[in-house]
């Protein structure tokens, strides 16, 4: 167990500007750029250029899955008229960068509304992609909600190996330690030591305590204990790490439902949140771990890793659009910046390619 509180130098504008261990046993020591050694400047910048820059991240991190999807575009209506064909090509290109027949079926049904058999560009075409997969993602865009009258609010974080959890949980603290709570962190990942002197670097960098205990320990136990004395201390938040399970791993997922119980143990309604962390670039995977974990471990929300790593960052819009589940946050890169909150209509535009007059296609 951490019991230093170690201070996080300087006011911190960002929660990490370099590349945090990864959430695969990449030695924690391998972290560098921690905010403070840069220019504290930075901290006072307005919210206009701050979020200025996220989007550019944001366009920058879905370019695989924007450019194959405008390039597509453009081959598909190189005829430049909507008709029966045309309609059945898009509907394809649309499924195979992962959207979902639903959606795909949404964006058709829209563009044949108005423009059946009549001339239509590529930019047309991206502009009612974008329209469509904001109109499915806007239910699902909301924050984390943080409910101090249930002191602690338990967050427990699941998800598969290499997913980026551990990495995830600690921006998530700083984020939250910043607006003013407390948090405690919780290595819940007790099979790997690499994962829990992971998680006690996170918390001696940010200034969160850490509890931790040996390697083999028992997951649940090391819940209980948490929990208890986050109770004791009248932290705000516990965020609880968890060891990365395959979805079919039937003994692995029995052990998720007993940390569960013993959380609900001290308090019925623990845990407050269960957040499943996914990789994007898993593709249609993601589909089967949410159907499970949801299952499983009653998941509350998402927070989607990785976007900036593959060319289907569409599986998002087909996640929302099957399952309806809150999406907290999204990451397209390892740095703090990179991770932030879910923004419907950003995320539309950047997969659409509008944020530069258009992709590699025709306007």
């Amino acid at each position: 167990m951490s019991d230093d509180k170690a201070k996080a130098p300087g006011i911190l504008s960002r929660l990490f500007s370099g590349t945090p261990a990864a959430d695969d046993g990449t030695d924690a020591d391998e972290l560098r750029g921690w905010p403070g050694d840069g220019d504290p400047s930075e901290d006072e910048a307005p919210e206009a250029p701050r979020k200025a820059g996220w989007f550019r991240r944001l366009t920058s991190g879905l370019a695989k899955t924007s450019t194959r999807l405008g390039d597509g575009i453009a081959g598909v209506f190189t005829r430049r008229k909507l008709d029966a064909e045309t309609i059945e090509d898009l509907e394809d290109l649309l499924i195979q960068a992962d959207l979902g027949i639903e959606t795909a079926n949404r964006i058709t049904e829209a563009l044949s509304r108005d423009r059946f058999d009549k001339e239509i560009s590529p930019r047309q075409v991206r502009e009612v992609l974008a329209e469509e997969v904001a109109r499915v993602l806007a239910p699902v865009a909301r924050p984390l909600r943080i409910d101090l009258a249930r002191r602690p609010h338990v967050v427990l974080m699941v998800g598969v190996n290499g997913s980026g959890k551990t990495t995830t949980i600690a921006k998530m603290a700083e984020r939250l330690r910043r607006e003013g709570k407390s948090v405690m962190l919780a290595a819940g990942d007790t099979f790997r030591a690499a994962a829990i002197e992971q998680l006690e670097v996170w918390g001696e960098r940010i200034g969160v305590p850490v509890i931790a205990h040996k390697v083999g320990s028992d997951a649940s136990g090391l819940a209980f204990d948490a929990l208890r004395e986050a109770r004791d201390a009248g932290t705000d938040v516990l965020m609880m790490d968890t060891a990365g399970r395959l979805q079919n791993k039937a003994d692995l997922m029995a052990e998720l439902q007993k940390i569960i119980r013993v959380l609900a143990k001290i308090d019925d309604t623990a845990p407050h949140d269960v957040i499943l962390v996914l990789d994007a670039t898993t593709g249609q995977n993601a589909v089967q771990q949410v159907e499970i974990f949801q299952k499983i471990a009653g998941v509350s929300g998402l927070v989607m890793t990785k976007l900036d790593g593959t060319a289907r960052g569409g599986i998002l819009v087909a996640i929302s659009a099957r399952f309806g589940l809150p999406v907290h946050a999204i990451g397209v890169g390892e740095g703090i910046d990179d991770l932030q909150e879910f923004d419907a209509g950003e995320f539309a535009q950047a997969i659409a390619g509008l944020t530069d007059g258009g992709t590699n296609a025709e306007k």
